[in-house]
């Protein structure tokens, strides 16, 4: 616990980043999780990798090993072949468990108003894996307007903006939760009173936690806890939306 709240970090990563040579262990990662009082996070690989199989892989002896502190996201390059996009996510699902599924626009630019990304939705909505889409740098393809669209196409997937827009974008984040009720906002990179602006229009059991690096974890939940806001909406952010969401 941190401050008092049970905290369920989705914004962490296992695995090793080609684009930035960022290297984060699983036992790195459960270091930082005990020294900072989470309980529990959502694994997610890095956009840019040799062998997403192998990342994938490493994430779920990850969570096998750690069922109480770990869950595992899928992140597949969103332009291999759609057949083998859907095998390695029921892979993933079938023997590890993976509980949601990643696009990095930034790195993936796939239009998210083409027909073209409709596969990812689809494969997303028949294994029920929430879909966490970063938003915010990456533009045009990670605006998160653009997800309206296909959250409105695919009501049944829950469609989660990471980072919030980044903050420039953080107004289009709440217009989006605003008109459709499957979109979820992830808050981090946000300062606290772009949070209270957040709070003052989607309801905060959509709002969800995130640090995205270790080194942030700290800064990330503390704004948080001390938030000038109820003990029920820090709850739903910290722990209850994404205990819903990815269990």
């Amino acid at each position: 616990m941190r401050g008092g709240y049970r905290i369920y970090d989705t914004h962490a990563h296992i695995g090793t980043a080609r684009h930035s040579g960022r290297v984060q262990t699983a036992d790195q990662l459960l270091a930082a999780m005990d020294r900072c009082g989470i309980e529990r996070s959502l694994a997610i690989p890095f956009p840019v990798v040799d062998d997403y199989r192998a990342q994938h892989d490493e994430i779920g002896r990850a969570t096998t090993a750690h069922p109480d502190r770990l869950r595992g996201c899928v992140c597949i390059p969103p332009f291999v072949d759609e057949a083998e996009f859907r095998d390695e996510t029921r892979r993933c699902v079938e023997r590890w468990g993976f509980r949601a599924m990643k696009l990095q626009p930034q790195y993936q630019p796939l239009n998210p108003v083409s027909a073209r990304s409709d596969f990812l939705f689809q494969t997303a909505a028949t294994h029920g894996l929430p879909v966490v889409v970063h938003t915010g740098t990456g533009v045009p393809f990670s605006l998160p307007s653009l997800y309206i669209w296909k959250a409105r196409r695919f009501p049944e997937v829950k469609v989660i903006l990471g980072h919030a827009g980044g903050s420039v974008y953080m107004h289009e984040c709440i217009v989006a939760a605003d008109v459709c009720p499957n979109v979820y906002v992830e808050v981090s990179s946000l300062m606290p009173h772009h949070l209270l602006e957040i709070l003052a229009h989607v309801p905060s059991n959509r709002l969800l936690a995130g640090s995205d690096i270790v080194e942030s974890i700290e800064t990330e939940f503390d704004k948080i806890v001390g938030l000038p806001a109820s003990g029920e909406a820090k709850r739903d952010m910290l722990w209850n939306t994404a205990e819903a969401l990815f269990a």
